[in-house]
Order: C-alpha cells, then structure tokens, then sequence
C-alpha cells in the first residue's frame, strides 16, 4: 500500500491546487468515521435497551468496524492507487451513507435486527479503509509546501478530534436527540463531505509494472482473523471448550499458518514479511498494537459508570473531555520530545502515563463520585499519554525502513492500530462481560479489598477491575517491546 505521500511515485504534476473546499471534505469524511463510527463506544449499553441484542453479538458489533478498517486500508490503499484516489475517497463516502442509514434504521428486537446492525458497522469500517489512506495521499499531489503541513496538521485534527469527542458527543446526543439521530447526522456529514470535493481531480500512482493483487494472502489472512474475533467475542457466551469456540480458534490457527507459510518470502505478497526484519520497525509496530489494544479500558470505565453506577451516557461522556483536549494539546509536546530524547524515552513515558491512568481507572471499590473523579483525570492521563507516544512511534517505526519500502510499511503500522484497537475492545469486552453476567460477585476479591457504597453492583465492580488489571499487563509488555528494539540515541537534525 502507497499510505504515506511522502514516498508515492505521483501523476504528473497538474495545475490544480488544493484549497480549503476539499480539505474539509476530507475532514467531514473523517469525522464520518471517527466521530460517528466510535460513539457506539459510549452508546451501546442504551442503545441495546431497544435492540435488545445478545451481549456477544453487541461486543462483536462494537469492535467489527475497526477489524474492516484494519483489514481493507491496506487493500483499499493500493487499489486507490491504481483506480484513482478521488474515486476510492467517493465510495467511501458512499459507504459512510449506507452504513450510518443501516444503523439508524435498525430495527429492534427483530430477526433483522442483528444482521442490519452488524451490515451497517461493517460499512462504517469499509469507508474509514476507503477515506484514510486516499485522502492523506492527496495531499501529497495537491498541496505542497506549508500549505501541505497546514493541510496535514487539520486532517489529523479531524482524526484525533473525531475519536477523541466521539464519547462526549454521543453522550450529549443519546440524551437529547436519541441514539438514532446520531447516525442520520452521520449520513449527513457524509453528503456534505461528498459534495465539498466535487470537481475534485483523479489522482494515481504511477504504476511502472502491473502488479496482482494477493487474493490469497488476503483472504487467508481475513478468515484467520475474523475467526479469531468471533472466538474472542463469543467464546465467553458459547463455552469456551464448546463446539463453535474450538472451531472457530481451529479455522483461525488453520488459516494464520497457512497464510505465514504461503506469503513467506514470496514476491508481491499482501504482507511483506522482510519489514519484520527492521527490529525497530518490529518494535514499534507491536508496540503500537499493543497501546492501542488498551482503548477497551475507555468502554469498560464507561461501561461499569452506567451499568453500575446508573450513570447516564451524557454525564459518562463529559469525563472523557479532558482525554480529547490533551491529545490535542500535547501532541505537538510528543513531536518536540522526539526532537530532542529521540523516540525510546518519549514512547516509555507515554506507556508509563497510560498504566498511571489504567490503575486509577481500576479503583472501582470506590463509590461512585470518588470513582468519577478519579477517571476524569484518568482520561487526561491516558491522552497525554498518547499523545507523548503517537509521533515518536510513528517516527521510529517509518524512519527506520528503506524510502521503497515506507509506504508497505506505513500500511503495515496503520492496520497494527485499527487491529489492536479491535482486539483490545472484544477482548477487554469479553472479560468484562464474562465475569458481569454471571450476577456473582468474585469472592477471593471481595475478601481481599474493601468495596465500599452500594453492595448490589460488585459484579460489574469486580469485571470491571480484573479487565483493567490485564490491560496493564499488557502495558507492561509495551514497554518491553520498546526497550528491547527502540534505539536510546536522539534523532538526527538531517534524518
């Protein structure tokens, strides 16, 4: 996949210039994605009170957009490529449409209600693959100069900002307008963002050899990863030793080792394995897998608050404001961090906030209004803490690669975070659920600390903390990673 500009071979150069019009289309398509896409973080427990789903298939449906968007941008990054970026960017927006329009019109408590949902977030995950890659490219062709660093700061702005509110605004809207009305907006943005890049220029990569598309590679890869997400989200409901559960792990096992075995060393595979080669790159990349795998701790704050603490979804939304305004307000501190310690220092301390932030969230023995408290400054720690780690990540692992080998790269990085994301939130959802459902509190934690307050909500007191407890776990073996493989010097003023 072409992801970066920096490394794409272009079109020839055109007279056309980009200009603020596009820009925000970009920006609309994004928060199409990220701020739309991301509130059924914050709204699905509410949300399920009229669908009345199962709670593997509502995890499933959760976590099922990252999955497509890690698993197609890679894909969607090369085809924009060689069909056209414009066109890519369009069906993009296209599928934003349908998909926010297949949630909002959800039906509930039906035979429909499942697959409609599900359809729809899985359309949502198509566009994000769709927008991200084709739309960063395009700065690159159309923008140059300051006006391309301009250009790249908002686009980012539009990334980080759409996640980073997306629980706040879902809130605010799940208590005003209704869960619904979130997605219909959704559709609108979409249109808007349609229509603000019309006119907009075709762009290509210049191709110097026809190249075919690993369909195989792609589609082992998919099944073994799909099947490991249905195991994780489902395993807790259908047993985990029953027949579904160790089908589902044999099919993903099956598939991981065949797709290994077959693209190994094999030329134009989806998955370039020599990048693995570059420890750096190596390093970065789990890290970064590992980091964003933690964001199910957000949901599960968020989850234990309502579910437990009778929290309404607006009130939940509104701690999380201090998690979008650090990122926005640090992120330039993690590029000046990398200036001058280079990246090693800067990603750990980055681990280190988040693990600050974990811990606190996991003071669940505490009342309520303790507990808010303690998780609205969480938040604060747990952004600073991104924003510390993203561009020294980020630097480490692409800066490290050969200038042809970047863009496979940042495609690789790229679907490491959509992927971790993904896992993190079924995973941290399934311990969490796993443990709630059962109605019982766990005794040998009820007898080692004291959860004080209200007593008729230990279960979701208890999953809440044993979630939290693992996502520091593997905190820990982000921090591992980075000092076993990221260099200690400081970057070079001329690298």
């Amino acid at each position: 996949m072409r992801f970066s500009y920096y490394s794409m071979q272009q079109t020839p150069p055109t007279t056309y210039q980009g200009n603020d019009r596009v820009l925000f289309g970009f920006i609309f398509g994004l928060l199409s994605f990220w701020l739309f896409a991301m509130t059924l973080l914050n709204i699905h427990v509410d949300m399920n009170k009229e669908l009345g789903l199962s709670i593997s298939t509502l995890s499933f449906a959760v976590s099922l957009t990252s999955l497509v968007s890690g698993l197609f941008i890679v894909v969607f990054g090369g085809l924009a490529d060689r069909l056209g970026r414009v066109k890519l960017i369009r069906w993009g927006f296209y599928a934003a449409i349908l998909g926010a329009l297949c949630i909002a019109l959800t039906p509930a408590q039906s035979a429909l209600t499942a697959p409609i949902l599900i359809a729809g977030r899985a359309l949502q995950g198509l566009s994000g693959a769709c927008i991200m890659p084709s739309s960063l490219a395009l700065l690159g062709v159309y923008w140059s100069g300051k006006g391309r660093q301009r250009a790249v700061s908002l686009w980012s702005m539009g990334t980080w900002g759409g996640s980073s509110f997306a629980a706040l605004f879902g809130g605010f809207m799940i208590s005003t307008l209704g869960w619904r009305a979130i997605f219909y907006v959704c559709a609108l943005f979409a249109i808007v963002g349609l229509l603000l890049i019309k006119g907009l220029p075709e762009s290509r990569a210049e191709q110097q050899q026809a190249k075919r598309f690993d369909i195989f590679g792609f589609v082992t890869f998919f099944v073994g990863i799909l099947s490991l997400q249905l195991f994780i989200a489902n395993a807790p409901v259908w047993g985990w030793l029953s027949l579904y559960s160790l089908s589902s792990i044999a099919i993903s096992v099956i598939a991981i080792v065949v797709f290994i075995y077959v693209e190994h060393g094999q030329a134009g595979a989806f998955m370039n394995f020599a990048l693995f080669r570059n420890k750096t790159f190596t390093g970065a990349t789990i890290s970064n897998l590992i980091l964003n795998a933690t964001a199910g701790v957000l949901v599960v704050s968020l989850s234990v608050l309502q579910q437990g603490g009778r929290i309404d979804p607006a009130t939940a939304g509104y701690l999380t404001i201090g998690y979008g305004v650090s990122i926005l307000l640090f992120i330039r501190v993690g590029e000046k961090l990398l200036q001058r310690f280079g990246p090693r220092k800067p990603m750990i301390w980055g681990c280190m906030l988040i693990i600050v932030s974990v811990i606190l969230m996991s003071q669940t023995q505490l009342m309520t209004g303790v507990y808010m408290i303690l998780t609205g400054v969480a938040y604060v720690l747990f952004g600073t803490g991104l924003a510390f780690y993203a561009t020294p990540s980020t630097d480490a692992a692409l800066s490290s690669l050969p200038r042809d080998l970047s863009g496979q790269g940042s495609g690789i990085y790229k679907m490491a975070s959509s992927l971790g994301a993904a896992f993190g939130l079924a995973i941290s959802q399934a311990i969490y659920n796993g443990i709630q459902v059962s109605g019982e509190p766990i005794e040998l934690l009820g007898n080692l600390i004291n959860f004080v307050g209200q007593q008729g909500n230990l279960n979701f007191r208890h999953a809440a903390m044993v979630t939290m407890s693992f996502n520091i776990g593997l905190l820990l073996l982000a921090i591992l990673s980075i000092a076993l493989t990221i260099p200690k010097q400081k970057k070079q003023a001329e690298a």
